[in-house]
């Protein structure tokens, strides 16, 4: 059994490689036409999607251990958020090194995804970069650039006051 000690100076690179900032590779981007509102389930062609047709109200940002609708997430996305999204085996150690990546911001959202394809993945508005895990330097990277955003389509709307629910 490890100690509290030893267990916080294994988190601490993981912490630290995701708060750097580096160059960004492998980001997929995307184009979508924003404002597109539309009730109930939509169809997406990402999981997690980067874009497209969403729900009229928006996500409230913040750390969700629960999976989120999508149609709320990508409304967020549109005002300059950055949805972190990991499987749910991820280790307990990587869940927490992202979750605190959300505080003190105001447009990121952290939560599980039941289906996606790598281990974590940061979604915007338009982008998207898939990691195997949180010892990335390009997580830094993608929040510094992505985050309230003028590449998203209404950047520093309100990401509070929304839709708090999960799936």
């Amino acid at each position: 059994m490890k100690s509290a000690l030893s267990r916080r100076w294994m988190a601490l690179p993981l912490l630290l490689a995701a708060c750097s900032s580096g160059p960004l590779n492998d980001v997929q981007t995307f184009t979508f036409p924003s404002g597109d509102h539309r009730e109930g389930q939509v169809q997406y062609e990402q999981t997690p999607p980067a874009g497209g047709p969403h729900n009229p109200t928006w996500q409230t940002c913040g750390v969700y251990a629960s999976a989120l609708y999508p149609e709320y997430a990508v409304h967020s996305l549109e005002h300059g958020a950055v949805w972190i999204t990991y499987q749910a085996s991820l280790s307990e150690i990587q869940v927490r090194a992202l979750e605190r990546l959300a505080e003190g911001r105001t447009h990121v959202l952290v939560s599980p995804v039941g289906q996606q394809a790598a281990p974590v993945v940061l979604t915007a508005w338009g982008a998207r970069l898939e990691m195997p895990g949180t010892g990335d330097a390009r997580i830094g990277a993608f929040l510094k650039r992505y985050e309230r955003s003028s590449r998203s389509p209404e950047p520093g709307a309100p990401c509070a006051g929304g839709y708090a629910g999960t799936m």
